[in-house]
C-alpha cells in the first residue's frame, strides 16, 4: 500500500448505517471514486441504486463492477484520493452467481482483492455486512455464502488499518492501527 494511504473496513448488519458512514469518511477527500458492486437485477434493486446515486455527491466518479473488483481497485486508485467500495456483500454474491461457487474457486479472487488493496495508490474504504452474528442458515448455499463472506471480512480486517463495526448508526472502532502506534510511542 502506498505511504500514508489507509484501508478501512466498515462492517455491520443491514441498515446499520455503513454506507452513510462510509460517505462521511469519503467527504473529507477531494477525488472520490465510488465502486459499486450491485447489479440492476430487478425493480427494487434499480430503485435502491438510484436512491444511493442521488445521495452521493455529483462530483464523485462511479464505477460499476460485479466480479473484477481487484482490477477496478488497481485501475481506479491512480486517479483518486479515496476509493469507496460498496459493498463486499454483493461482490461475494456476484462471484457465487458467476460460476465461481466453490470455496476453491472464490478464494483466489479474495487473494487478488487483498493484494490489490495492499498495492492501491490511494486510501480505500470497503463496506460489508457482518453475517456471523445471525442464525445458521438452513440452506446449504446460504451457509456457503455466509462462510465465504465471513472469510473475506476476516481477510480484509487483517490488512485493514481500521475496522469499524456499525450498530444502529453508531461507529464502534474494532481496530485502529494509528491509535496503536500512538500508544506504543507514548510508552503505554
Amino acid at each position: 500500500m502506498a505511504s500514508g494511504k489507509t484501508v478501512t473496513l466498515l462492517l455491520g448488519g443491514a441498515r446499520s448505517g455503513k454506507s452513510r458512514y462510509a460517505q462521511v469518511i469519503a467527504s473529507a477527500y477531494s477525488r472520490v471514486t465510488f465502486i459499486a458492486t450491485a447489479q440492476r437485477s430487478d425493480g427494487e434493486m434499480r430503485a435502491r441504486i438510484a436512491r444511493h446515486q442521488q445521495e452521493r455527491p455529483a462530483a464523485w466518479k462511479t464505477v460499476e463492477v460485479t466480479t473484477e473488483l481487484d482490477q477496478a481497485i488497481l485501475e481506479q486508485s491512480a486517479q483518486a484520493d479515496l476509493l469507496l467500495v460498496d459493498c463486499l456483500t454483493l461482490y461475494v454474491s456476484n462471484l457465487m452467481g458467476h460460476g465461481e461457487g466453490a470455496h476453491s474457486e472464490i478464494q483466489p479472487c479474495f487473494d487478488r482483492l487483498s493484494e490489490s488493496l495492499k498495492r492501491a495508490a490511494c486510501s480505500v474504504v470497503l463496506v460489508s455486512n457482518e453475517v456471523g452474528s445471525g442464525i445458521v442458515p438452513m440452506h446449504p448455499v446460504a451457509r456457503e455464502y455466509r462462510d465465504l463472506l465471513g472469510s473475506l471480512n476476516q481477510k480484509i480486517a487483517v490488512i485493514a488499518d481500521r475496522v469499524v463495526l456499525m450498530v444502529a448508526g453508531l461507529p464502534l472502532v474494532v481496530k485502529d492501527a494509528a491509535a496503536g502506534k500512538r500508544t506504543k510511542r507514548n510508552g503505554a
